[in-house]
């Protein structure tokens, strides 16, 4: 996940221009299965040293949710297809410190325009803002009339809101009780009750198209040769080329393996 992280910081120091205050929501976790490691210290200080080279008023902080999430364990959903961390964005009304409005991006995502309009957006009387779930906005939703299943991949949250109708302390409660597909996701969709849309390009889940600003490599389908799961992720850089025939990342790529060697060294 840390390959992800600096892919992400890196696409947005160069696309967004004003100061960047990123938090990266973390965890360690054992199951009887796995054991779940953190994002280290040590990485944390490193990118946080990289961003400021941009602006010295840039920070990267580690936010540790482990506590808070032992406390509300997700019972019923700890070996779905998705890994524990999926649930971390609940948890953000319980950590203190953090603002009223917060774009949580999934560890995938590339900005690949300025995003600086989409989070100035008028949020203050919705919970969040965000792109419909390019498959479950066909299976899974409210009114049956409208396409109202968000991707919860790229989420522009008001805190405040959430505070108020208790949105993620409902959603916490959900994932304990009831088996879901995707469960946070599911849980926020169904138990939110003021979303705003907003255009696919904001989160492209499928292909990417001219007008995209931020590119969530998630997984897809394929009907062939047989029907079958695609997944391919920002940092598998040679599935990118021969996969998803994409090269206009390559410049990003290349930044991205510098710092991940000088990481690791």
């Amino acid at each position: 996940m840390r390959n992800g992280l600096i892919i992400s910081i890196l696409s947005l120091l160069r696309t967004v221009k004003e100061e960047l205050n990123i938090y990266v929501y973390t965890m360690e976790y054992k199951s009887p299965k796995k054991e779940y490691k953190g994002i280290s210290d040590s990485s944390i200080d490193y990118l946080d040293k990289m961003v400021k080279k941009e602006n010295k008023d840039n920070f990267v902080k580690k936010i540790d949710i482990t506590d808070l999430f032992m406390k509300e364990p997700p019972k019923r959903n700890l070996r779905t297809f998705f890994t524990p961390y999926c649930m971390l964005r609940l948890f953000a009304d319980e950590v203190p410190g953090m603002p009223d409005k917060l774009l949580y991006l999934d560890i995938d995502i590339i900005c690949r325009k300025d995003i600086t309009d989409f989070y100035y957006q008028d949020i203050e009387e919705y919970e969040f803002a965000g792109v419909l779930d390019h498959y479950g906005r066909w299976f899974f939703r409210n009114n049956f009339f409208k396409f109202d299943y968000i991707n919860s991949g790229v989420l522009l949250l008001n805190l405040n809101k959430i505070k108020e109708t208790g949105l993620f302390k409902k959603s916490r409660e959900r994932c304990r009780k009831r088996n879901m597909l995707m469960p946070d996701q599911s849980a926020l969709n169904k138990i939110a009750i003021s979303k705003k849309f907003w255009p696919r390009q904001y989160n492209e889940q499928r292909k990417l198209h001219d007008d995209t600003v931020i590119q969530h490599f998630t997984t897809s389908f394929r009907l062939f040769p047989v029907f079958h799961t695609f997944t391919v992720k920002p940092w598998e850089i040679e599935k990118v080329h021969r996969k998803m025939h994409i090269y206009e990342y390559d410049d990003l790529f290349e930044e991205y393996l510098k710092v991940k060697d000088e990481m690791e060294s």
